[in-house]
């Protein structure tokens, strides 16, 4: 199994409790800005989790499809659909696999609920080849993703500490080669029972994340600083930013 994989088993609950899954309104609000409030469009939710975003949006009235590789967080996001009295189709799938083709307007990747925790560059490459190829023309993508330009400057260990509630890393090295950074992650999951994890995440440079959505069709990419329930186009991405949040628009054909 790997370390994602065993992650988000049996961590549902817990995942919800974390500082990071707090700004879900905020984040929304910017969704539902970016789309102008378009309830005629269809949302297809990657790496969806406990479908804290897909809930929402579907609360506010979108048609949302939630995608996640864990049943375990997808028995909670059903749980959760039901106590908000909200209908989303929530479906168990893995991401570089992704079969969709031009059936959704807009489609989201939020809190590297897929990308980027791939072993490969080409595993993550799959994922946002997936998600062009799901959306329709004209489409558009919102992600986040790790910024490179973090951890050339800062602690990735002391700030990941910080901000989980139920973890703690050690041993952490970024390569500067690869842009990945591997840790040991200690996290307690919803029985009590702590887990030690070996990860590896990619960290993306801004110049990086253009090139690759550019390749794959998209017109318009803009890339902004991301803190927790502040997506905003207002906050410029900078080093001292630990994720970047990515819009990326996929023109009607013709018009490229």
């Amino acid at each position: 199994m790997r370390w994602y994989e065993e992650l988000f088993t049996n961590y549902a609950r817990t995942y919800d409790t974390e500082p990071y899954t707090q700004g879900t309104g905020v984040e929304v609000d910017f969704i539902e800005a970016e789309i102008e409030h378009n309830k005629g469009i269809r949302i297809l939710d990657i790496g969806c989790g406990t479908g804290r975003h897909a809930i929402e949006l579907a609360r506010r009235g979108y048609e949302v499809t939630g995608i996640d590789l864990s049943e375990t967080q997808l028995a909670r996001a059903r749980e959760k659909a039901v106590d908000a009295g909200v209908s989303v189709q929530f479906r168990q799938g893995d991401a570089r696999r992704l079969t969709c083709r031009e059936e959704f307007d807009l489609v989201i990747m939020l809190c590297e609920g897929a990308f980027p925790l791939m072993e490969t560059d080409e595993e993550n490459f799959a994922i946002l080849a997936n998600a062009a190829a799901a959306l329709r023309e004209p489409g558009k993508l919102i992600l986040t993703t790790l910024n490179a330009l973090f951890p050339l400057f800062h602690s990735v260990k002391d700030f990941i500490n910080d901000q989980s509630e139920t973890g703690r890393t050690h041993d952490h090295h970024f390569d500067l080669h690869t842009f990945r950074d591997g840790s040991t992650f200690e996290v307690t999951d919803d029985d009590g029972v702590v887990k030690t994890l070996v990860c590896n995440e990619r960290y993306y440079a801004p110049c990086e994340m253009t090139w690759l959505l550019t390749s794959l069709g998209f017109a318009r990419v803009a890339l902004f600083g991301c803190p927790t329930g502040g997506f905003s186009r207002d906050n410029a991405l900078t080093h001292d930013d630990f994720e970047m949040l990515v819009v990326a628009e996929k023109p009607r054909q013709g018009m490229r």
